[in-house]
């Protein structure tokens, strides 16, 4: 089963930063992830997705080559190219997978202009180095799907507490 988690970042660098560092962790198998998507909130209030993979596009790619190839069966390479791309686009359009556009748009209108939040959905983790890799980079937990215990954990490796002792 997936995890989904939320969190929100001043603004999109800080979130491209933290997104860069889990790829990192996911080169060393430390976590695997389904879906990582970062989305802005402008100025005037619209939401633009930052998505790593656009279905349309590589529907339109693969739609192309295919229709090129049989077209080119028919000695009309050029009109199964354009046949072919459009209905991969279309085919791309509708297979969107990961995280429902829907649904971060609408969670992303409740944060301030110019923030950004990292979707990540998560497949499979080692929970105590993926957090050790993240801790003190900043952003607050918006939503999570973890149950009480994993998302403080999540919210302490975010904001770690200054240690306190017996001082000077």
């Amino acid at each position: 089963m997936s995890d989904l988690i939320a969190i929100v970042y001043p603004n999109e660098h800080d979130a491209e930063t933290v997104r860069t560092r889990l790829f990192e962790m996911q080169k060393e198998y430390l976590i695997e992830i389904g879906d990582a998507v970062i989305a802005v909130k402008s100025a005037d209030g619209q939401v633009k997705l930052n998505q790593l993979f656009s279905t349309t596009a590589a529907g339109a790619v693969s739609g192309g080559f295919w229709g090129m190839l049989i077209g080119t069966l028919f000695l009309m390479p050029f009109a199964g190219a354009a046949l072919g791309a459009a209905t991969g686009a279309l085919g791309g359009a509708l297979a969107d997978f990961g995280v429902d556009d829907k649904f971060m748009t609408d969670l992303t209108e409740t944060v301030q202009p110019g923030n950004a939040v990292l979707f990540v959905l998560i497949r499979k983790m080692t929970a105590d180095k993926v957090l050790d890799g993240i801790k003190g980079l900043g952003g607050v937990v918006l939503r999570t799907s973890f149950d009480h215990e994993k998302e403080q954990k999540l919210r302490d490796a975010l904001h770690p507490r200054p240690a306190t002792g017996a001082g000077a």
